[in-house]
């Protein structure tokens, strides 16, 4: 599926203003996972943990600000700051895209499950972009340099996962895959709803407007040009 979409990611990334807004908003999403871990820090009581998530979180500050500079740059060189008209999120959500980090619910074991998940979808999906920029080198080692950062988060995921939940893993790796399929869905619907939307309104528009403005036109005719005699005046003490 992922080889079947390679040349829509090649079209979505071809356009440099596009890109440096998609590159601003992986750093938008790359801080906000940052923010999340170093509240999964604070609650966490194993003191490994901690030190992962710590590093974790700084790890993405960093990729926050790696994607924000390319992005800036990217924008600057073509003097631009205006986003395109239609921007696919669905198609290259970053990391996490539109999931959020359940920090609160269910302690380490789930939120490692999500991670390791998480993590794994944005080496493959950073993968493809790299190669989808083609020959914009400085976007390709920005995306190479993130990706080893990646592979350490998906592999220490897993591995705290299998000492955290050692008799749960298989079922918590399940149960966070169904969520990512869900939420797969959900972006994709509302994707969906938007193209029917517009495809409604554009209906209505010509279908249901022609009619109104014809009487509206029909009634202008009928309407004397210039002025018109004011009616007779009217007692100026009474009410009305």
């Amino acid at each position: 599926m992922r080889s079947l979409l390679n040349p829509v990611q090649r079209w979505l990334w071809r356009d440099p203003v596009r890109r440096g807004h998609r590159l601003l908003r992986f750093a938008e999403v790359e801080a906000d996972g940052g923010r999340d871990l170093a509240r999964a820090a604070e609650l966490t009581a194993d003191a490994k943990l901690r030190r992962l998530y710590l590093r974790h979180a700084s790890d993405e500050q960093r990729h926050s600000e790696i994607f924000r500079q390319r992005g800036t740059e990217l924008l600057r060189a073509h003097r631009t700051q205006s986003e395109p008209a239609w921007q696919p999120d669905w198609l290259a959500p970053g990391e996490r895209g539109l999931d959020d980090v359940k920090v609160d619910a269910g302690g380490d074991g789930p939120l490692l499950a999500f991670l390791h998940l998480s993590e794994a979808a944005a080496a493959r999906g950073f993968t493809t972009y790299k190669e989808a920029v083609g020959d914009d080198h400085d976007t390709r080692t920005v995306f190479a340099t993130i990706l080893k950062d990646e592979e350490f988060h998906m592999t220490y995921t897993r591995h705290e996962l299998a000492r955290v939940s050692p008799r749960r893993q298989g079922w918590l790796l399940w149960k966070a895959r169904f969520g990512r399929l869900w939420k797969g869905y959900l972006r994709i619907a509302v994707a969906i709803a938007g193209v029917m939307g517009a495809i409604v309104l554009t209906l209505q528009y010509f279908i249901l407007l022609p009619p109104f403005a014809w009487a509206a036109k029909r009634a202008a005719k009928r309407e004397t040009e210039g002025w018109a005699a004011a009616s007779a005046p009217r007692d100026l003490k009474a009410q009305y």
